[in-house]
């Protein structure tokens, strides 16, 4: 078994954790003593970081509907749908019909580039974050 240091994405704080992995697989999770955000310490959600992993509900591939069913398609696919989807709406109903929900899982910068995607590609200025939620 070895340990990867990595950063817990449950939300923008950034802690450092180790993760264990054995056999190619991540089987469990413990706090960076000397990391500066987390300080050997992590939440709930960060101990238990390991499970979402390996789940088997986890979606590893992009699903779009086809004739009613969910079909796994590659990520060029995905993306080009979603974006003819987004600027189908946009140009038929108005950037006003588009919201976007920021993530605490994301950091501040990420967000910032989420919110100016929103205002400056949708024209919507109907951006939400999950933590007012």
């Amino acid at each position: 078994m070895h340990d990867v240091l990595t950063t817990c994405v449950y939300c923008g704080c950034g802690c450092g954790l180790y993760l264990h992995v054995e056999d190619g697989r991540v089987c469990g999770a413990q706090p960076s003593r000397h990391h500066p955000v987390s300080r050997g310490n992590l939440c709930v959600k960060g101990w238990h970081i390991h499970e979402s992993i390996n789940h088997p509900d986890r979606l590893t591939t992009p699903l779009i509907r086809k004739n009613g069913k969910l079909t796994p398609v590659g990520w060029e696919e995905a993306l080009t749908f979603t974006a003819c989807q987004l600027g189908h709406i946009r140009d038929s109903h108005g950037g006003a019909a588009i919201g976007v929900l920021a993530s605490a899982k994301c950091t501040n910068e990420e967000n910032y580039l989420l919110q100016k995607f929103a205002r400056t590609a949708l024209g919507t200025n109907n951006v939400d974050h999950c933590a007012r939620l």
